[in-house]
């Protein structure tokens, strides 16, 4: 037999190469896995989205430190720490993730490779909404055995994490894609600090001066808390003003993010 003729009983074409890129889909998904897969073998990661919004959780919630109101701590505690959750994930930890990859060529190379480069944007969100669901679930679970009592649409619960995600996702590529890789890090942590104690996260904006609550509100991590304690803590429908206020941010920030990132 010759190297071109196929074996006995061998249908014809088994063995033709199919040459080209696999499916678009495919291709998204394969890296959609591949950056969850990295993001959650990254200790520095899994600290900053897991752990440090779990340990909040937990100490607000068992020792009187800070006054949240009338009512169980963990009933306030609880839908601010699922929004530092997507803080944590679609702004801090992906600004960094992307900065030092594209101060070592890795989006420059990806860039280049049959995946368009909105098809990689894509699966870093799906990797994103993926963590996203992991942190959920474990912070939920935790926040039920300290005793926590949610109300409201699941539905309303939902719209708002998507858009906070939007928004959030927006604004941390636009910091990766602008800055360098060192001051993407230390600004995005920065950021973080500030929006933990200041976007009525673990903090009510009630505590802040009159003048600093105007600023406050209007700040995404700040409707992203609001809304989820309008729902989850006393059953509101559609927040509708707070899911205004993460949609601006949403559009302002992808939109920034599409015309100014920098891929090398």
């Amino acid at each position: 037999m010759t190297a071109v003729e196929a074996a006995p009983g061998t249908a014809t074409g088994t063995f033709t190469p199919r040459p080209g890129a696999a499916p678009l889909s495919r291709m998204i998904r394969a890296q959609a896995a591949l950056e969850t897969r990295m993001l959650l073998r990254n200790g520095e990661q899994l600290l900053l989205t897991v752990v440090i919004p779990t340990l909040l959780l937990v100490l607000f919630s068992t020792v009187d430190i800070l006054d949240t109101g009338t009512g169980k701590a963990v009933d306030f505690l609880a839908p601010g720490v699922l929004a530092l959750a997507v803080l944590s994930t679609a702004f801090t930890g992906q600004a960094i993730a992307t900065g030092f990859e594209r101060r070592y060529g890795v989006l420059k190379r990806l860039g280049a490779s049959p995946l368009p480069r909105w098809g990689l944007m894509t699966a870093k969100t799906c990797a994103v909404l993926v963590t996203e669901v992991l942190q959920v679930a474990l912070l939920t679970a935790v926040a039920l055995a300290l005793g926590w009592s949610p109300h409201g649409n699941p539905v309303s619960v939902a719209l708002l994490l998507l858009l906070g995600t939007a928004a959030f996702s927006g604004l941390g590529l636009l910091m990766a894609g602008t800055l360098k890789a060192e001051a993407t890090l230390a600004a995005a942590n920065l950021v973080f600090l500030l929006l933990l104690v200041g976007g009525g996260v673990i903090v009510p904006l009630g505590k802040f001066p009159e003048a600093a609550q105007t600023v406050l509100q209007y700040l995404p991590i700040s409707a992203l808390s609001d809304g989820l304690r309008d729902v989850l803590q006393h059953g509101a429908g559609l927040p509708l003003a707070d899911l205004g206020i993460l949609a601006v941010w949403a559009v302002l920030g992808l939109g920034a993010a599409a015309k100014f990132f920098r891929w090398e």
